[in-house]
């Protein structure tokens, strides 16, 4: 068995458990609101503009032996650089000032999953942010573009409004080929035991904040559909 299949496996619980939040049946049941998106979306920058230097420091830290991790961090960086920006334009187009989510804090979960990160990589075997890795990209590649496509639809908001999900439901396609391959090159069982507990963790932090999204009630539903509002 490769790697990424352990590593899969290993982490079958924390992507089921976070599969489990109610945003994905209160996405198709028309229940996440502008309310919804633009707090998701909040969440996301809050990470999201951590992703860079976070890579940067995981390659600033990893040992010689893992030199060819250390060259796909430089290819990922690359690709990743900036995207908290998009995520700011998308919530503009959604009628949200960016300036109060660029200058304001996260809500608990995602806070805590960003300084678990810095400290694995200062304190702990810094190869194991591809853990956040395994999370992120393979939630993106699972449900960005459909989720995307049911809110725009339920909502009516603009393509302007969803550059962070489109473009990361098919860029991060290529990206977990990619890191198929990368952590099939992981060969060192200390390695690959921070890795897969590293996933872990952000299954449940990342999961924590979509379980926090706030979302519209039946009832609300139903009065939006009586006003004709959807």
């Amino acid at each position: 068995m490769t790697f990424f299949d352990e590593l899969q496996n290993a982490s079958e619980f924390g992507r089921k458990t976070l599969y489990e939040a109610p945003i994905f049946s209160a996405i198709e049941d028309g229940r996440f609101d502008i309310n919804s998106y633009t707090y998701f979306l909040s969440q996301a920058y809050h990470h999201v503009k951590h992703t860079a230097p976070l890579m940067m420091a995981c390659g600033a830290r990893l040992p010689d032996r893992l030199e060819p991790v250390r060259k796909a961090l430089v290819e990922y960086i690359e690709e990743e650089y900036g995207h908290h920006e998009w995520i700011l334009n998308d919530l503009k187009a959604c009628g949200v000032d960016p300036d109060t989510v660029r200058n304001g804090q996260p809500d608990l979960p995602i806070r805590l999953m960003v300084a678990f990160l810095y400290d694995l990589i200062n304190r702990g075997n810094p190869v194991g942010l591809f853990g956040m890795v395994q999370v992120l990209e393979g939630t993106s590649v699972a449900v960005a573009t459909p989720m995307g496509e049911k809110v725009q639809r339920t909502l009516n908001l603009p393509d302007t409004a969803f550059s962070y999900l489109y473009s990361h439901g098919s860029l991060d396609q290529e990206h977990f080929q990619f890191f198929q391959s990368l952590m099939n090159g992981i060969t060192e069982r200390e390695d690959q035991r921070a890795i897969v507990d590293a996933a872990n963790v952000v299954y449940r932090l990342y999961g924590d904040m979509l379980r926090d999204v706030p979302l519209a009630s039946p009832a609300d539903r139903i009065r939006e559909v009586r006003r004709g509002l959807v």
